[in-house]
């Protein structure tokens, strides 16, 4: 696992050990990063169930300002804290080692407004989608121009609609896709 492009770009990744967390292959990252292009300069991201912290070192990498990279998972966290300590990536970030539920809350109480919210749980996981996906469409942590990418498995696939929250687009990539979505 590499960084595709930016600052840090062909820099290698450790993932977390164990098969608990799943990483978004590069492949999938090139792809999701050439369609989000230059959007990504100064933006804020929230990187959800972030594993390695490989979609927000990523962001980083391509210029994001901020990314707030929320993982429960201890190997995962340590993963992260490695990836990023290794990059010398010392700031433009925030790591919050919680559920994704209490994070989303702090960060909602914190008035953060991300350009940009990926999330990846665990495929099996079904109910961290419609949870997430649920409370960010009621939450005010969106604005109009707000992005959500869902990464999940070509196998299951996600509603249209959250709430507020419509699907504009969709990529499958072998066996992986990525449903965008939007204030509707």
């Amino acid at each position: 696992m590499r960084i595709i492009a930016g600052q840090y770009r062909s820099r290698k990744l450790v993932a977390p050990p164990g098969a608990a967390t799943r990483p978004t292959s590069d492949r999938l990252r090139e792809t999701l990063f050439n369609v989000l292009a230059d959007a990504v300069t100064d933006s804020v991201w929230l990187d959800l169930f972030a594993g390695s912290g490989a979609i927000g070192i990523e962001a980083l990498s391509r210029g994001a300002r901020m990314v707030y990279f929320v993982e429960t998972n201890s190997r995962a966290v340590k993963a992260i804290r490695s990836n990023l300590s290794s990059l010398s990536i010392q700031e433009g970030y925030e790591l919050q080692d919680r559920e994704v539920a209490q994070a989303l809350r702090a960060l909602d109480a914190a008035a953060v407004l991300p350009d940009f919210c990926f999330l990846d749980p665990p495929y099996s996981h079904h109910g961290a989608y419609e949870q997430t996906l649920g409370f960010l469409s009621q939450s005010r942590l969106l604005a109009p121009k707000s992005i959500v990418i869902a990464e999940h498995d070509k196998h299951s696939d996600l509603l249209e609609r959250y709430g507020a929250l419509e699907r504009y687009r969709k990529l499958r990539q072998g066996d992986a896709v990525l449903s965008f979505y939007r204030l509707g």
